[in-house]
């Protein structure tokens, strides 16, 4: 019985992690109801899920954080984002060379850059690349490495040897979370890896991260929060949420 229990177990958990897959978020009352157990085995199955960087508990259920094709992750929170890029316009300007992540935070600031801006943009993220081909004249040079076609990120040593060749003295960055503690976390260690690189390339670090992120967790640690100079929010800068980070970096 107790085998058999824990194969039920199992195939929940995956059933779960499946829905998450596909719509983005479970609530644990209509879960509960569809498996015929009590929420609090549901609650149980999704903490899982949670500590091993697939799911994020949020009130009444969670939702995905695993890694999502680009236009996927591009149409969520895309205000919030467009309200981002207008606060990083004022913040690239003063850079003569800067390296973007492949983010679709810092792709929304890539596809309308200031007429003034940096005449060196460094990506390892291909739509990224592709919208910086429009508009004011500057070098632009994307990273070699492996292809990851589910984020449209190039990955691997051969992007992060890419990557740490700059001397740049700026980068702009977001993440799949954001822990007071743990700094920037990622759902690969390839992702991580990536964005690790591009803050070591770089004399200042801008994180781009709407707020749905903060002090949130993720599978794998990438950046502390010691090396980031400026967190840039959709948020007022007096916002509560932002108290854990206000007396460690600048906020924007």
């Amino acid at each position: 019985m107790a085998i058999e229990g824990s194969l039920a177990a199992e195939e929940r958990q995956e059933q779960l992690l499946s829905t998450l897959r596909q719509e983005s978020r479970v609530q644990i009352e209509e879960a509960a109801e569809r498996f015929g157990v009590h929420p609090m085995t549901i609650r149980r199955a999704l903490k899982t899920l949670e500590k091993s960087g697939r799911a994020r508990l949020v009130r009444g259920g969670a939702v995905y954080v695993g890694t999502e094709e680009f236009t996927v992750r591009q149409s969520r929170a895309l205000t919030a984002k467009r309200n981002i890029a207008e606060k990083l316009k004022s913040l690239i300007v003063e850079h003569d060379s800067v390296g973007f992540d492949a983010s679709s935070t810092v792709y929304c600031l890539a596809e309308d850059m200031p007429e003034i801006s940096p005449p060196l943009v460094v990506t390892y993220g291909i739509h990224t690349f592709q919208a910086l081909q429009h508009g004011a004249n500057r070098q632009t040079i994307l990273s070699g490495g492996e292809l990851d076609p589910r984020t449209g990120s190039l990955v691997g040593l051969v992007a992060q040897k890419a990557i740490e060749g700059f001397t740049l003295s700026c980068c702009v960055l977001s993440t799949n979370a954001l822990d007071p503690d743990a700094g920037t976390m990622e759902p690969t260690i390839e992702e991580a890896g990536m964005k690790f690189s591009l803050a070591q390339a770089s004399s200042r670090v801008i994180l781009a991260i709407d707020s749905t992120k903060l002090s949130q967790r993720s599978a794998v640690r990438s950046i502390g929060l010691s090396q980031i100079d400026v967190i840039v929010t959709e948020l007022e800068v007096n916002d509560n949420r932002l108290d854990p980070y206000r007396d460690v970096v600048e906020l924007q």
